[in-house]
């Protein structure tokens, strides 16, 4: 269930524009980020760019890694370079449309023996400061609007 009564922070917009068939460009908010193109795996899309699927896998991946990070860089614990891989299961649910059946994450960061017990209360507690992976987890609502040129 979604976190009800969330007080908004801040908001940001992001344009995704065809490019051809199935092919899209992401632009960002900012100017200085690169744009970001996706693709449909064929039959559909030539594959030549990660899908959607690709990419919440990505920002799931990332979100734990980089909320890892920060409690053991706040808590002076000194680790080495993380790697994180995240396997994504596709399937079909009653109605036979595709769906993520689950996500599994694993987290390998390079903790020295002597900072393993540092390190135990972030490994408590990293997973609920990831905003991505939470807001997943709780379902996140999505309103879906189609305009014409006119706006309606």
């Amino acid at each position: 269930m979604p976190e009800a009564n969330l007080q908004i922070t801040h908001e940001f917009t992001i344009a995704v524009d065809q490019l051809e068939n199935y092919e899209f460009q992401v632009t960002f908010d900012k100017e200085h980020y690169a744009p970001l193109r996706l693709d449909e795996p064929a039959p559909l899309g030539k594959d030549a760019a990660p899908n959607a699927a690709r990419i919440l896998g990505a920002a799931i991946g990332n979100c734990l890694s980089a909320s890892l990070l920060f409690c053991t860089r706040k808590a002076r614990v000194e680790i080495g370079p993380i790697h994180t891989t995240v396997r994504i299961r596709i399937g079909r649910n009653e109605r036979g449309r595709l769906r993520i059946a689950d996500v599994a994450v694993t987290i390998h960061p390079r903790i020295p023996e002597n900072e393993r017990e540092k390190a135990a209360r972030c490994l408590e507690l990293f997973e609920d400061f990831c905003i991505v992976t939470q807001s997943v987890r709780d379902g996140i609502p999505v309103k879906v609007q189609v305009e014409n040129a006119s706006g309606e």
